[in-house]
Formats: C-alpha cells, structure tokens, sequence
C-alpha cells in the first residue's frame, strides 16, 4: 500500500492542528510555511476534512483553523479514510463480487488479512498519540542539537 501525498500532507496538517489544539484557530499559511507544504495545496487537502467534521474554519481576522474534536477522538484511520478512501489493497477486498476466483482465491484471504490489520492499526493511532510521538522526537532533536553545540564549543576552546 503506498500512501499518497495528499494522505501523507494531510496527517501532517492534522498533527499541526493537534500541536495547536485548545490554543485557537491557525492559519493554513502558517501550517504550510511550517510544514514546507505548498498552501494551494494545503487549502485542497483541508476541505475533505472539514466536510466529515474533523476541522472546523472559523473566518474573519482571527480566523483560520482548528480541530473539531479532540486530537484523542481522532484516528489515523480516520484521515486516512477521508483522503486515502478504504484501505484495501485490492479492489476484490472491497468488492467481492468483481472477480469470479475469489471463492477459490487464496491471494484474495492474504490481502482480507493484511487490509484488515492495516486498517485495524490505523484505527489504533489517535492525533494525540502522534503529538506524543512529535515532542518526544523534538525533544531528542533540540537535546542532540545542543550536544552538538557544547562539543563545537569544547573542541573550538570557547566558552
């Protein structure tokens, strides 16, 4: 399964607003500019998920976006459904009835299977478990960052 970057653009933006959640609506300029995402783009991928309730668009000066629910009650599968469509690998997984081997097909149980555990795992991964994932891992960049700071000042011999 190869996600597409509209998919992939799209989880991006909803961590951003998960990032910002309960801090008021953000502007798609400033996601695009922090994701280095184009914001024409960005201005596409949002309408989907304002449409099945996910984000909310608030107008006006102090307007921009923010996420409908809380980033707990929002899965990756979710997302992913909405920009992605169903997770199935083959259009028989779906849709049975378009191949006449499936009765017979033992390709077709293998990709059930692994559609099912894909999908099984998205559903498990809520927007506030990716913002746990997101500070641990700017966490770990800035500490590796100022590590690498002391050891120029150190081999440089300034203070």
């Amino acid at each position: 399964m190869k996600l597409s970057t509209r998919t992939r653009y799209g989880v991006r933006l909803m961590v951003a607003l998960a990032l910002n959640y309960g801090k008021g609506p953000v502007l798609l300029k400033d996601i695009a500019k922090g994701q280095n995402i184009s914001e024409k783009y960005l201005s596409l991928i949002v309408i989907p998920l304002r449409g099945i309730g996910l984000v909310n668009s608030i107008r006006g000066t102090y307007g921009g976006y923010s996420l409908a629910k809380d980033p707990s009650q929002i899965t990756m599968k979710k997302i992913v459904d909405v920009l992605e469509g169903d997770c199935s690998l083959v259009d028989c997984v779906k849709n049975p009835s378009i191949c006449p081997r499936v009765p017979i097909c033992v390709s077709h149980d293998i990709w059930v299977i692994i559609s099912g555990r894909i999908s099984e795992t998205l559903n498990s991964i809520t927007l506030d478990m990716l913002v746990k994932m997101n500070q641990e891992k700017v966490g770990k960049a800035m500490t590796h960052n100022a590590s690498k700071s002391i050891k120029r000042k150190i081999f440089s011999g300034k203070k």
